[in-house]
């Protein structure tokens, strides 16, 4: 039986309500020619919905820890724990593992409570529309990856060649746009999936060609609404030790704090 939901993932049911597995195909990976793997955001959006469908209630906030590489055509198996459930709120966890090899945890706090209470202090950031942006650049095109199921736009900030000037950035802030291709519906794992790109900016903030590789990702839900485009409002706060951390605010497009994310990653210079 398939579970899928979203043209992002293919994420499946099994027999157990707890248990649900993913393949690893080509288009849920990044990473060079040859060496492709899982992307981080795909493997903490699986969890979250593995654990939504199972507990019936939306998630509060999620984190997931990177632990190791599932590369295709790998299945990736996730268990969702659920140590405590309470009138409003569960707390749960996913272990995601190939065969014995444990590739991602995911911890989260999931539910809802009845208050007519709100307010949103974070304002998004006052860029150029995504139709007047150029699409963020990619070192291969051609090469087939969860990049084509992703529209990035960028409205801020030094990408591709644009960045190598080898001088630091004055704030660390960078803004994309971004979409689901092939009009897929604002869900909480679209959301993780655009989080993972906080480390997208590290070359904007260091000026020069540079990657990361994450070790986490936390993101905290607000609210979802229907939005075609996404505002990502990114700051990469400091870069040490061979380690870069950062944040983003994920706003709609007129708007509306959708969630707000932080990770911290491996840093990677390149030529």
């Amino acid at each position: 039986m398939s579970g899928r939901m979203t043209d992002l993932f293919d994420l499946r049911a099994t027999h157990n309500s707890h248990r649900w597995y993913l393949p690893v195909t080509q288009d849920v990976t990044v990473g060079p020619p040859g060496k492709k793997f899982l992307f981080g955001g795909v493997g903490l959006a699986s969890a979250i919905t593995a654990m939504e469908r199972t507990t019936g209630r939306p998630t509060i906030w999620a984190t997931a820890q990177y632990l190791s590489y599932a590369h295709p055509p790998a299945m990736v198996d996730l268990d969702v724990i659920v140590p405590r459930s309470g009138n409003n709120v569960t707390q749960a966890r996913v272990v995601g593992h190939v065969a014995d090899t444990e590739i991602f945890t995911v911890n989260a706090a999931l539910g809802e409570r009845p208050n007519a209470v709100e307010g949103q202090w974070a304002q998004k950031p006052d860029v150029p529309p995504p139709e007047d942006c150029l699409p963020m650049p990619r070192w291969n095109p051609q090469d087939k990856d969860m990049h084509d199921k992703i529209d990035l736009r960028v409205a801020k900030g030094r990408y591709g060649a644009a960045r190598a000037d080898g001088q630091f950035s004055e704030d660390g802030h960078a803004v994309l746009w971004g979409r689901a291709v092939d009009g897929v519906p604002v869900t909480s794992g679209l959301l993780a999936i655009l989080a993972d790109f906080v480390p997208s900016a590290t070359g904007h903030a260091l000026g020069r060609h540079a990657g990361a590789n994450s070790l986490d990702n936390t993101i905290r839900i607000r609210q979802l609404v229907d939005t075609e485009w996404m505002c990502l409002d990114i700051r990469i706060h400091g870069v040490r030790s061979g380690f870069v951390h950062g944040r983003m605010h994920i706003f709609s497009h007129d708007g509306l704090l959708m969630a707000t994310a932080s990770q911290s990653a491996i840093l990677r210079l390149f030529p």
